[in-house]
């Protein structure tokens, strides 16, 4: 990644959902040349490109996580490409069709092959690397999964700050004291911040995955749908390999191809990962100090400022207009104050130069005066849900409150026909988000604003069933 520029990490996939490996034999690069002579043309999947690290995750997850709060900045989701058809004899037959796509995987790793040895990767790297190279057909089940329901915000937050988490976040707080103490000191990061970053990317090493990053990568770049960005993090793979820093077969993680406790991307792991521990190797899978030293390192060159908190949940004044509820708007706390915002413990503000306000579920939910630490977090993972869920087990963590206003959880989330109906009663008043599919995003959230706006509604940007009633009706 560019520096001193740390750009947004896209969200990842959940990885504290379990992740399984589908095996299929080994595609050798040199076993599979003959299968390319054999078997001609096969159906090779078209190219598209995405971006992420949450990210540690690939764009367009985002709208897995949960119905996006307003004012988050999700990534936007590509189109699913078309798969070129494959030829009448090989769809007949699955057992061509499948030697026609290993011949065509096989063809891509030569060609990859040949890039990375120009970028100076090693040979004897290329074939410990790609000499037992498997396609990995879950990792694209799981790329293209969208689900029909996405998670509300405040379900989101039960999870992530659980009281389990929250008792095992103490515990490990503890247990590592001396780790997370040293990084602490070193990049100004509080430690309960970084435990909680832990828990929320593997739930404290308890799952980081266990899909080859080498396999995931390189299924991922061949597939075509992300093959511009998945090409770019297996070669960083390949570089951290060659370094010596890990083993391909200890290189492991989520199907994204994010890495070891939290869930770094292998170009990240590159501009920010840290030997703490002095042994040599940059380990994020098997050293806690080297763990949470490259954590740290992230954040603070992410514009991480020590000392200041993440923000605070506050109190809004009546008739506050919740299109300044955004992340994008930046103002001073004496600013937000004189506009009627107030803490909510009777404590003085944040004294921030330029704090946003957000209000993750609308009109009718809590809200949050936020700062640069929150902003910082945010680099981590593009979604003001993780943020907030990072922020607050920090905070619990660290002793402090949860959230102390209600969350509407009398409102169900819309589901993706839904979402796509909303889109369509959108455009036909005259609200235009684009070509309807299901996500809800910037686009979308802009379109029931301005819906919102003419209906004097609070325009939070915000969907419910009734607003969606509202739009069908007459």
């Amino acid at each position: 990644m560019p520096l001193p520029a740390v750009p947004a990490r896209p969200a990842l996939p959940d990885t504290c959902c379990p992740t399984r490996r589908v095996a299929l034999r080994p595609l050798g690069v040199l076993a599979l040349a003959t299968a390319v002579a054999l078997t001609g043309c096969a159906a090779t999947p078209p190219a598209t490109t995405a971006g992420p690290p949450s990210a540690r995750k690939p764009p367009g997850a985002e709208a897995q996580v949960a119905a996006l709060p307003a004012g988050s900045a999700p990534a936007s989701r590509p189109a699913a490409p078309a798969k070129t058809p494959a030829s009448a004899a090989t769809a007949a037959d699955p057992g061509a069709q499948q030697a026609a796509e290993e011949a065509d995987f096989s063809r891509w790793i030569a060609d990859f092959q040949r890039r990375a040895a120009a970028q100076g990767v090693r040979s004897a790297t290329l074939h410990n690397a790609f000499d037992r190279v498997r396609f990995q057909p879950r990792v694209i089940e799981l790329d293209r999964s969208q689900p029909e329901f996405t998670r509300q915000v405040w379900d989101y937050l039960d999870g992530a700050v659980s009281a389990q988490r929250v008792a095992q976040g103490k515990a490990k707080l503890q247990q590592y004291r001396a780790e997370t103490a040293q990084a602490q000191a070193r990049y100004g990061v509080p430690a309960a911040v970084l435990v909680a970053i832990w828990g929320m990317e593997s739930n404290y090493g308890g799952n980081f995955g266990n899909f080859s990053t080498i396999d995931a990568l390189a299924t991922l770049g061949f597939e075509g749908r992300r093959r511009e960005w998945a090409s770019n993090e297996l070669l960083a793979a390949l570089k951290i390999i060659d370094s010596g820093d890990i083993d391909r077969a200890r290189m492991t993680g989520s199907w994204a191809g994010a890495m070891g406790h939290t869930q770094f991307l292998p170009s990240s792991y590159l501009g920010y990962a840290v030997d703490a521990d002095g042994d040599g190797r940059r380990d994020i899978w098997g050293s806690i100090a080297d763990v949470m030293a490259s954590t740290a390192n992230y954040l603070a060159r992410s514009g991480w400022q020590p000392g200041q908190p993440w923000g605070t949940e506050v109190r809004l004044p009546p008739g506050f207009d919740y299109e300044r509820a955004d992340t994008a708007l930046r103002q001073s706390t004496s600013q937000w104050a004189a506009a009627g915002v107030a803490p909510l413990d009777g404590q003085a503000l944040p004294d921030f130069a330029d704090g946003s306000v957000i209000a993750p579920a609308g009109a009718r939910g809590p809200a949050f005066l936020v700062g640069p630490n929150f902003r910082a977090v945010l680099r981590y993972n593009n979604s003001n849900s993780y943020a907030l869920g990072v922020s607050l087990l920090a905070q619990r963590i660290d002793g402090g409150p949860g959230v102390v206003g209600s969350w509407p959880r009398d409102l169900k989330s819309l589901s993706r026909t839904q979402v796509r109906a909303l889109q369509t009663a959108l455009g036909e008043r005259g609200f235009d988000t684009g070509t309807p599919d299901g996500v809800m995003g910037p686009a979308t959230r802009d379109g029931v604003r301005r819906y919102q706006r003419g209906a004097g509604l609070p325009v939070d940007g915000f969907p419910t069933v009734e607003l969606l009633q509202q739009l069908q009706g007459p």
